[in-house]
């Protein structure tokens, strides 16, 4: 196996893996480590069924079903994510950590590239690592104690973020999870910025008014290219990224063209 880094901050390829077959613990203990390292991963030219993709992705750990959308026939836990010709919204078009709301969050999300325009619709993603790291000490030592309350109404209904994808559960847009603002990772022992415009309402214990300067000064750092990584799909592109120290956001620029993904979810544990 062989990573290649895609910027200075975040994102390798990977080459030299057949995702089709099983992987040896020695070839998955290598893969895991270039993504903790690397955060977000990809795989070119990876023509997976649903039943290998879904095994695979359950190397990382249990599979999560989504909310706001069912899954394929047969396999609950992959979502088929279509913008199709006629559509002009697009689902994910933000900067956001997925399901923040939730209790237990993602670690791992994935995606399948199925069919894809001829141009754009590229994916960025943001080191939430690099971040943290180079905000003053004085404002790290203010968010240190801070906690924030995520919910999945954020964003107004006008602009719902899940009306591209079939929902199942559209009466509990009001869920919401107490999170900390600095998320400690659970496995490299880092520190990252957990906070994001679509799903952080404000800071628990303040109104959303006192919050919201803070926050969108907070907002305006993960926006900085020098953070970024732009990932450009392929047909049979597979990507992942780790869901606790990154943040991504899907260019809306593709209008008159279909786009399928296929998406896999690996539960997480509690933000610390």
């Amino acid at each position: 196996m062989e990573a290649i880094p895609q910027s200075n901050s975040i994102g390798a390829e990977l080459r030299g893996l057949d995702l089709t077959a099983s992987l040896s613990d020695a070839q998955f203990e290598q893969l895991n480590q270039a993504f903790l390292d690397y955060q977000v991963i990809f795989f070119r030219d990876q023509q997976l069924s649903a039943q290998q993709y879904n095994d695979f992705a359950c190397r990382f750990g249990r599979l999560k079903d989504y909310l706001f959308a069912d899954g394929l026939d047969g396999f609950p836990y992959i979502t088929e994510i279509v913008k199709t010709e006629t559509e002009t919204e697009s689902f994910g078009s933000f900067w956001h950590s997925d399901s923040a709301y939730t209790e237990l969050p993602p670690k791992i999300t994935m995606l399948h590239a199925k069919q894809i325009p001829p141009r754009g619709g590229d994916t960025l993603f943001a080191d939430m690592y690099a971040v943290y790291d180079d905000l003053s000490a004085g404002l790290k030592s203010t968010l240190a104690s801070l906690k924030a309350i995520n919910s999945a109404s954020v964003v107004p209904r006008d602009e719902d973020i899940y009306q591209e994808v079939k929902s199942k559960n559209s009466g509990q847009s009001e869920q919401f999870a107490i999170h900390p603002v600095v998320r400690l990772h659970d496995e490299t022992g880092k520190k990252a910025l957990y906070v994001n415009s679509i799903h952080t309402l404000r800071f628990d214990g303040m109104s959303r008014e006192e919050s919201l300067p803070l926050l969108e000064y907070l907002y305006q750092q993960v926006t900085r290219p020098e953070y970024s990584y732009r990932l450009q799909w392929q047909p049979h592109t597979l990507a992942m990224w780790d869901n606790r120290c990154t943040q991504h956001y899907a260019l809306n620029d593709y209008h008159g063209y279909r786009r399928v993904m296929h998406r896999i979810i690996v539960e997480g544990e509690r933000p610390l």
